[in-house]
């Protein structure tokens, strides 16, 4: 087995629990371990500056997809200070939100809501910390801790040591391999080459953007419909590329959305892998490649209006592929190679710029737990999220948003981080049998 000897890490102390990431996952656990009085050593590293969720996403106008009541904490503890009611009671805004009579806030409410809390747990968070392994620290034969190893923005490091793990350090945009190498960050300010850029940088990039020229969207989900709504009202004009035939609303009945709530995950875990890979092909529409319907109103009525005053302002080339990507040396932007999928047919286009609203991967975590591959049994993770490991690694790794084939469509979204959270803080604290999860089922069953 391999392992390092164990290494003085924050002078020699061992923590009880350490976290990577803090976006809404690991918040939302840091919440339930105060509120459970679990008296734990706990630290977070994040590698963001301060507290910020999708802040490249939070445009004029977006608003959640969810209901406000999937907070942090209300389907744990509605009576919970750290609600969303609460939150607009100590800004001076209930009264206000329920006059609005909806249950979706905007984007940039919810990131101030998120904030609001997380702020309350600056004392725990090292932000400006970006994590970079997890290495087993040996006693004897056995890995009773971790180390997780941490570079900050001028490359120092710094090393803590726990006893417990948990990663909920969200996705890495997914670039398509024609686009490889050729992407680079939105900073706001003019630079070198090509404007070419995920859609998880695109407010930094988007006064680039607008002096720009025409920009290609490559993307047909709820991402490209947002930005190309943004762009339109910037005033630039706009293609959308994409492989599908056309937009497809997102499926949020009231059935299809209890594959979201805490019990359905007891369900989906206990069911064998090929019947859990076919509920959620079933229910993919729900959340993935789908635009949420007043958003595919409006941008039909945008394309109708071109129809009338009968001009091409922007153009939605679905059903075609990018085949093949270059800087334009001459004309400056980017050549297009497009594929006709419906007849095979070629044709390249020049644009100023190009925004990737192709979606994310989430593999963080593969690439943190390498060194600990010796001692990870390879076996899907337990009821409680929690990786199963060799005898002799006592240590505790468990993940937050990256069970979504074992535990459904909802572990990489919001709705249940009350729950999942505190499933992970009663294991962390021995409310459950290791990887068992009998008192999860029986919470969960209640909801």
């Amino acid at each position: 087995m391999h392992g390092i000897p164990s290494l003085i890490g924050d002078n020699g102390r061992v923590l009880d629990l350490a976290g990577v990431g803090f976006g809404p996952s690991n918040l939302a656990l840091a919440v339930a371990l105060r509120e459970a009085d679990a008296g734990l050593a706990v630290r977070f590293l994040e590698k963001r500056d301060r507290f910020v969720w999708h802040g490249n996403m939070l445009l004029d106008g977006s608003r959640m997809q969810i209901s406000f009541l999937k907070d942090l904490v209300s389907l744990r503890d509605p009576t919970s200070r750290y609600s969303f009611l609460n939150y607009l009671h100590r800004q001076g805004r209930l009264q206000d939100f329920i006059n609005l009579r909806t249950f979706y806030p905007s984007r940039r409410e919810f990131n101030d809501y998120l904030s609001w809390v997380a702020s309350d747990f600056d004392g725990l968070c090292d932000y400006g910390m970006d994590a970079v392994a997890v290495e087993p620290v040996r006693v004897g034969d056995a890995v009773p801790h971790v180390r997780i190893r941490a570079r900050d923005a001028d490359g120092r490091e710094r090393s803590l040591l726990a006893r417990n793990l948990v990663i909920g350090a969200g996705a890495t945009p997914l670039v398509p391999d024609v686009f490889d190498g050729l992407v680079r960050k939105g900073t706001g300010k003019a630079s070198s080459g090509p404007l070419v850029i995920h859609s998880n940088d695109y407010l930094a990039a988007a006064g680039e953007l607008a002096r720009a020229g025409r920009v290609a969207v490559v993307g047909l989900g709820q991402s490209a419909a947002e930005i190309f709504l943004d762009l339109h009202a910037r005033g630039v004009d706009v293609d959308i590329v994409a492989r599908g035939p056309a937009m497809r609303p997102a499926d949020s009945s009231p059935f299809a959305n209890q594959v979201f709530d805490a019990g359905y995950t007891n369900y989906l875990y206990g069911l064998p892998p090929a019947e859990r890979a076919d509920l959620l092909r079933a229910f993919h529409n729900t959340n993935y490649a789908v635009v949420d319907p007043d958003l595919i109103d409006a941008i039909y009525a945008i394309f109708y209006q071109q129809k009338v005053e009968a001009t091409d302002r922007h153009g939605l080339l679905t059903r075609h592929e990018v085949v093949a990507a270059r800087a334009d040396a001459a004309a400056g932007g980017m050549l297009l190679d497009l594929a006709g999928l419906d007849g095979g047919e070629r044709r390249e286009r020049r644009y100023g710029a190009v925004v990737l609203a192709t979606g994310y991967r989430r593999r963080i975590h593969e690439e943190l737990l390498r060194p600990m591959g010796p001692w990870l049994t390879g076996g899907e993770g337990g009821r409680d999220y929690r990786l199963p490991t060799v005898p002799g690694c006592t240590a505790g790794l468990y993940l937050q948003g990256c069970c979504e084939a074992t535990h459904g469509l909802s572990d990489t979204l919001l709705s249940i981080l009350p729950i999942r959270a505190q499933e992970i803080a009663m294991a962390l604290t021995g409310g459950t049998g290791r990887g068992h999860g009998q008192q999860i089922r029986e919470l969960t069953s209640a909801q």
